[in-house]
């Protein structure tokens, strides 16, 4: 649709603009405007599939790349449907195997391939109608496909007339652009053309919240365990199951089917903010439930004939040339939920995963079970002596492999001798659990607190496979799923109703030009962040409300508070709110009060802890702990000759588009904090060699930095093209060093005030404070009246804030030493 402008800045759409400030509610439309022949959007509808459409567009290197995808996804399509009928009915096995043999061949002739193929007519005598039932259903599937790709087709070709004339990026640049480059010049063109009408100006976090509105809501709810999913198996115990298809089936009901919550995929609709609903709404959620789960089992051999047939085309030829495959490794999908930061984007969490790959791989490598390996090696010997005298005698002469079963016998051999490497532990390998963990750490981000020195142990390692599982694993799960899926739909989503509609109501917020969005993903740290992840500096800011307040309101893990990092540093041209910024503040004066004390009391340093862990080892972080340490215990001049770089470039996976963050990295890191304030002021107030210029170490990142540099003791040069991958590892194992602190040494304490009736609010466990005679039928075990939060009173005590009972309550205080946070289903502390 066409339409004139009034000005630059004007909107005209047919219409009296209102007052409200919410998202329009109308379908998704661009308006272009041909002025002196350049297109304009002066007014996208719907935002959220328009900048997820351009993320993809982004990260799909174009429209001739995506469409050329989707096109051979169908063609494969084809050819399973007609591959696997060919088999089932046009292929005369026994001829195949030789049990029969053709009129005009002798015994001793080999059988030809034409001979072991039947007719046309024999063909489509074979097919019965079962097998015409499942190819009139895949056809019927693959048309709904062709024609989403059609539709797709022509949404992307708006997205590419955008890219080409808006954002005057061609299709043959993607790849040499990064992401953040991208989002800076969507927000010029929202200045210059008023994409959004509600915000003059849109930020990144806008355009995040926009793409992971969804993701956000789903990761929270796996962080405060709304959603559930850990299964008790037989004989397996407790076990994580989180597949594509339950996903799909989760995202259906919760966020873009039909009967979801949200209108328009922006605003969730305003019978889940009323507490009065509550109930009501549950039910229905319920019955949604179950008939999703029941349609699941009406469907599920049809996807799991489907989901047999793809793993095997797919995986079939790779287990051919490479047996031992399935013995690797890759991360879970719950591993992938977990570990995620908040507006997150997938290359950015891709690109951190995998650089915590090789350690992650080498931490599960060094366990191994004694008993195995004695009989691994042993049955190895003997199918490898075997395998090898056929493989002899078969180069000897040929004619060796016409004997019967000779070549299966040989495949068989190798495969097992594939499986047994598995078992075989390497003898280079060196055990050190917990510096393995530590780097492991530093590149993923989370850990339980209970892992913490206990990498060494078979539970830790146990949990840590629930998120770094093995590829036949993985693939057996996609496998069960169409079977376990609605199972768990049926007899365990479906008793959560409640609890998911007091999350919906508790944690959703509105903003201004994006909607509603879940509160976690504003990484708001006054609400939502754990007093036991906050620099010393904010802890005396924290009022007893806040803190009372924390076990239901805020993110397991220290989630707010790394996200917010993550965001800040792959987004330096962010401006965060005031108590985020404070937050980044207190952070980098800490670390720079721990590094101005690190000849002191090191052992008790976290700055000290954090490079410690970051040198120990790899990741090509290079130096170890002592020549880490060595700038600050020799003097200027010694230090000045010291030219070993503590970091050295990791590479760059893919090109440049799936760079996280800037390609001239962070700025507000504590990497560059640290560096900057001592290349002013050196230690403790020491000079720094100012000769030669100073380098800006975001405009120039291409070289590597050293110790002395890093610390002040000479020039400056300048920083490594991957600063924001080591610098959020730096700030990442530094905040975990506080958080340990904090727990071994609290600066407050926790003592929960006991309510007139059971505790726990009714029903779920992010109700709202209120009052209650009674439980209901959806109240959980335990679960009755009572207020959810709110409930400590602090009093001051030998300059300690602790919180106690109510005067007048016979409730003993209770002092908190070791503060545990929880960690959702991978294990009780």
């Amino acid at each position: 649709m066409y339409q004139p402008l009034a000005g630059t800045n004007d909107i005209n759409i047919g219409e009296p603009e209102d007052d409200d400030l919410s998202p329009d509610t109308h379908s998704s439309m661009v308006f272009h405007v041909d002025k002196a022949s350049k297109p304009r959007w002066n007014h996208l509808e719907n935002l959220d599939f328009f900048f997820t459409r351009v993320y993809q567009y982004h990260q799909n290197s174009g429209l001739v790349c995506m469409m050329m995808q989707q096109v051979l996804e169908q063609v494969q399509f084809i050819f399973i449907m007609f591959f696997t009928t060919f088999l089932i009915s046009c292929v005369d096995y026994d001829m195949l195997f030789r049990n029969k043999y053709p009129e005009h061949v002798n015994i001793t002739d080999k059988v030809r391939l034409p001979d072991a193929i039947y007719t046309y007519e024999e063909c489509t005598d074979n097919i019965s109608w079962k097998l015409v039932l499942v190819l009139v259903l895949a056809s019927l599937f693959w048309l709904l496909r062709l024609a989403h790709i059609s539709y797709l087709f022509f949404q992307f070709w708006e997205i590419k007339q955008f890219f080409n004339k808006a954002l005057e990026v061609q299709d043959k640049d993607l790849n040499n652009i990064t992401w953040e480059e991208v989002e800076q010049r969507v927000m010029k063109v929202q200045i210059e053309q008023r994409m959004c009408i509600h915000k003059e100006m849109l930020t990144e976090l806008d355009i995040y919240h926009r793409i992971l509105r969804f993701t956000n809501y789903f990761i929270a709810m796996v962080n405060k365990g709304v959603i559930p999913l850990k299964l008790d198996v037989p004989f397996l115990g407790d076990n994580v199951f989180l597949t594509k298809g339950l996903r799909y089936n989760i995202e259906i009901l919760l966020f873009w089917g039909p009967w979801a919550p949200f209108q328009q995929y922006y605003h969730l609709n305003d019978e889940y903010k009323r507490p009065e609903k509550r109930r009501q709404l549950a039910d229905e959620l319920n019955k949604r439930f179950l008939y999703l789960g029941i349609a699941n089992l009406v469907l599920f051999p049809f996807v799991l004939l489907f989901q047999i047939l793809y793993s095997f085309f797919n995986y079939a030829e790779v287990i051919k040339r490479e047996p031992g495959s399935l013995g690797s490794r890759r991360w879970s999908h719950y591993g992938e939920v977990y570990l995620r930061h908040f507006n997150e984007l997938d290359h950015e969490m891709t690109a951190r995963l995998n650089r915590g790959y090789k350690a992650a791989s080498q931490y599960m490598n060094i366990f191994s079970s004694p008993v195995m390996a004695v009989i691994s090696k042993h049955v190895a010997f003997v199918c490898g002596s075997v395998f090898a005298v056929l493989a002899a005698l078969s180069v000897y002469d040929e004619d060796v492999l016409q004997v019967e079963h000779i070549l299966s016998i040989m495949t068989i051999l190798g495969a097992i001798l594939a499986c047994c490497r598995v078992f075989i532990p390497d003898d280079n390998l060196v055990f050190c659990p917990e510096m393995l963990m530590r780097r492991v750490l530093a590149e993923v981000h989370y850990l339980p607190d209970h892992w913490r020195d206990k990498a060494h142990t078979s539970r830790v390692r146990q949990e840590f496979s629930q998120l770094f599982q093995y590829r036949a694993v993985h693939m057996l799960e996609e496998l069960v799923s169409p079977i376990v899926t609605p199972l768990i739909l049926i007899f365990k989503l479906r008793f959560k109703a409640l609890d998911i509609v007091d999350f919906f109501r508790n944690f959703t917020v509105e903003v201004v030009g994006v909607g509603d969005v879940c509160s976690f993903a504003q990484m708001d740290i006054r609400r939502h962040g754990s007093p036991t992840w906050q620099p010393d500096d904010l802890l005396d800011d924290l009022s007893e409300g806040d803190i009372s307040q924390k076990p239901v309101m805020a993110a397991d893990g220290g989630k707010t508070e790394l996200s917010l990092l993550h965001f800040t540093m792959t987004n330096p041209n962010w401006k965060p709110p005031h108590e985020s910024t404070a937050f980044i503040n207190a952070l980098k004066t800490q670390a720079q009060k721990d590094m101005n004390n690190l000849t002191t009391v090191p052992e008790e340093n976290a700055l000290y802890s954090s490079l410690n862990s970051l040198s120990c080892g790899g990741g090509g972080l290079g130096l170890g702990t002592t020549s880490t340490m060595q700038p600050w215990m020799l003097s200027g001049a010694a230090a000045g000759q010291l030219q070993q770089s503590l970091w050295s470039p990791r590479g760059l996976r893919g090109r440049i588009s799936h760079v996280e963050g800037s390609r001239y990295g962070p700025s507000g890191g504590i990497l560059c904090s640290l560096r900057q304030s001592n290349v002013e002021g050196g230690i403790g107030g020491s000079s720094v060699n100012t000769s030669g210029p100073v380098v800006d170490p975001v405009m120039a990142p291409s070289t590597i930095l050293s110790p002395t540099s890093l610390y002040g003791r000479s020039a400056a040069p300048t920083l490594p093209q991957d600063l924001t991958a080591v610098d959020m590892s730096l700030s990442t194992l530094f905040l975990h060093e506080l958080h340990q602190r904090h727990r071994v040494h609290p600066p407050y304490t926790d003592i929960q005030q006991p309510s007139s009736g059971p505790q726990g609010p009714p029903g779920g466990i992010f109700e709202s404070p209120q009052p209650s005679s009674g439980s209901g039928p959806h109240d959980p075990p335990g679960g009755g009246g009572g207020s959810g939060v709110g409930v400590f009173q602090s009093v001051t005590l030998d300059s300690h804030s602790v919180h106690t009972a109510p005067t007048g309550s016979d409730t003993p205080s209770v002092l908190f030493r070791q503060a545990q946070e929880r960690t959702p289903l991978l294990g009780d502390p």
